[in-house]
């Protein structure tokens, strides 16, 4: 088949390298690894990520760290990854018709990794395999544990989940095309497989899953109301902001499978709405993660720096450009009192991160993009640049959690959205 134009034509030289499947398994490594660096510089700040999500302290003094258990697991998984796509680079030399013909060898390690992780082995972290699998089990259907039970580990690994969305369609398209007569799963990808809306589903359900658990969470904080629970609200608000993620979904496949005779809309005039939706879970995504998970104070410092007359500046903050030392009970601008990364800077570029990945995300949400040509490099790059939002992310996250913790007082969430005169 070497030389066949139609097998030239489907294949960039991005996918001779790096076929779907090993993108999806690469995707799947970075992200053990991505963990243990957050286990780890959060042990260096002091942070006990253990206690926040209540997993089971060290039996003894001499035992792993969490970190170094989580840096033994990539590793683990990082051997046979290596080993297996440079035998498969040996042996297809960038040909595409041998890239085709191979492609039994990155979907065995698809399956080597998903045995990694359900082996009874001592070494391989079992204790920490296991509450993985055991917490996925309980979230995939909306679940989350009770506050005392590692409430705050389901909400993380659920929202990992919608970062992974799209890894997660690409992983069943791979199988799709692994299962379907006369195709390759190293062949360019078709999202199509399985059906027009199958991939769009499977890239909302992580979103449903968020969905779902700040439902219960409401249903739980109006069933039994506490000092510091408010009504409820922030739990629906947070619901409405998975939302925002189904339009851009659904819109986006509309305009990959336009139909005027089916639809009642021009195909300009689903691109506008798909892009009102696509800015509105952006930078509502954005306001989420800055002002409600990470607690920060941007916002208000924003309007008080652009209107003081309307928004007076909180005495217990200082201007951003200010030179003065400030007092005990200052912040930096736009951050809170209690912080415990080291220079505000980090906070800034966090946020200047977020919004630009935020917004990238959500045009990686939408299936229609593969249509443009030799795009599966830049697709590949987005979902990359998301699993680094969502690492940056985790670290502030759980960061605020420890603050919230350590305090004992309730979440910026909490406080913005409680009646007033409560």
């Amino acid at each position: 088949m070497d030389g066949d134009p139609a097998v030239e034509s489907q294949l960039d030289g991005f996918s001779l390298i790096l076929p779907l499947p090993y993108r999806i398994a690469f995707i799947l490594v970075l992200g053990v690894w991505a963990w243990g660096l957050n286990l780890h510089y959060l042990h260096l700040l002091k942070i006990d990520v253990a206690s926040l999500i209540k997993y089971p302290s060290r039996s003894s003094s001499s035992s792993l760290p969490h970190h170094q258990r989580t840096y033994a697991l990539a590793t683990t998984i990082t051997i046979p990854f290596l080993f297996s796509i440079f035998f498969f680079w040996t042996l297809t030399r960038g040909k595409p018709s041998a890239v085709l013909a191979w492609d039994f060898i990155p979907q065995s390690y698809l399956f080597l990794l998903f045995l990694l992780f359900l082996i009874p082995y001592k070494r391989l972290s079992p204790n920490g395999r296991f509450r993985f699998l055991t917490t996925l089990k309980r979230i995939s259907i909306g679940g989350i544990a009770e506050a005392q039970d590692g409430k705050f580990g389901d909400i993380l690994l659920a929202d990992v989940l919608t970062s992974y969305a799209k890894v997660l369609g690409d992983l069943f398209v791979s199988l799709c095309m692994l299962l379907s007569a006369g195709k390759s799963s190293t062949d360019k990808p078709d999202r199509g497989c399985g059906g027009q809306y199958i991939v769009p589903i499977i890239i909302s359900i992580p979103s449903v899953i968020r969905l779902r658990q700040c439902l219960i969470e409401y249903m739980r904080v109006r069933k039994n109301p506490t000092q510091h629970s408010g009504w409820g609200g922030q739990h629906l608000a947070n619901a409405l902001k998975y939302s925002s993620a189904f339009p851009v979904v659904v819109l986006s496949a509309l305009q990959r499978g336009y139909d005027p005779n089916k639809i009642g809309l021009s195909e300009t005039g689903i691109f506008r709405l798909w892009l009102f939706f696509v800015f509105l879970n952006s930078f509502y995504s954005f306001y989420w993660d800055v002002a409600k998970d990470w607690d920060l104070t941007l916002f208000p410092s924003l309007l008080s720096s652009a209107f003081p007359s309307v928004f007076p500046p909180s005495n217990t903050t200082t201007s951003f450009h200010s030179n003065q030392v400030p007092p005990a009970q200052a912040h930096p601008w736009g951050l809170r009192p209690h912080t415990h990364f080291h220079t505000p800077q980090i906070y800034y570029t966090a946020i200047g991160l977020d919004l630009l990945l935020r917004c990238t995300w959500s045009l990686k949400l939408s299936p229609h993009l593969d249509h443009w040509n030799d795009l599966e490099g830049t697709i590949f790059l987005l979902e990359m640049a998301e699993v680094v939002r969502r690492w940056v992310w985790i670290f502030f996250r759980v960061e605020t959690e420890w603050v919230r913790v350590r305090s004992g007082a309730p979440g910026v969430d909490e406080m913005l959205l409680m009646p007033m005169g409560r």
